[in-house]
């Protein structure tokens, strides 16, 4: 892995973002920046704007959100572990995952009884209610 591509300017955010495996392929990457799901420092941007170490990337995916500080630079993808290298995630951005994720499970578990049938009429009336009323963003 190394710090810095052959530009020695930067990477391209759609690159980046493949490289860093937060995307399985840079037409994914390239959908979400066009989405506006993905911003650096804040601010929306293109494709193609260059990413440096030191910038700070919202990505969204789902009902998630990463908050991350780019920390290193890689012209090539390798295994998740050197892709996790290349960035650090902020502990709010943490904090903030785990408990969309705790509100997702408690929901399902309270709509969505522990059997091994399919839900029934009433239950995805339940369900649709408490989309309706905000429940959470999904």
């Amino acid at each position: 892995m190394s710090e810095r591509p052959a530009s020695g300017r930067g990477m391209r955010l759609d690159k980046w973002l493949w490289v860093a495996r937060f995307f399985k392929t840079r037409g994914l990457a390239v959908e979400a920046i066009d989405g506006a799901r993905v911003k650096v420092d804040g601010d929306r941007v293109k494709r193609a704007k260059l990413v440096q170490v030191g910038d700070e990337v919202r990505i969204r995916q789902g009902p998630y959100e990463h908050v991350i500080q780019v920390r290193a630079l890689s012209e090539r993808r390798g295994p998740a572990r050197e892709a996790a290298m290349l960035y650090e995630e902020t502990p709010a951005s943490i904090v903030a995952r785990e408990r969309v994720a705790f509100q997702l499970k408690m929901a399902h578990e309270l709509f969505m009884p522990d059997t091994k049938e399919r839900p029934t009429k009433r239950d995805r009336r339940r369900l649709d209610e408490f989309r309706k009323k905000g429940g959470w963003s999904g």
